[in-house]
């Protein structure tokens, strides 16, 4: 496949599969029951392992 080939490709199935995880990245963020894993990554850094 030649440079001319590749850039073919990639202007437009890359960009469209780029496109496609771009948007389940997302909606991953946003999926049901997510809110405590957002909770406590929130919090993380008010914990203290040493001092309880």
């Amino acid at each position: 496949m030649t440079y001319d080939g590749f850039r073919h490709f990639a202007d437009s199935w890359g960009l469209v599969f780029m496109g496609f995880l771009f948007v389940t990245f997302i909606g991953w963020t946003f999926r049901k029951g997510a809110a405590s894993h957002h909770r406590d990554a929130a919090a993380i850094i008010f914990k203290d392992e040493d001092h309880g």
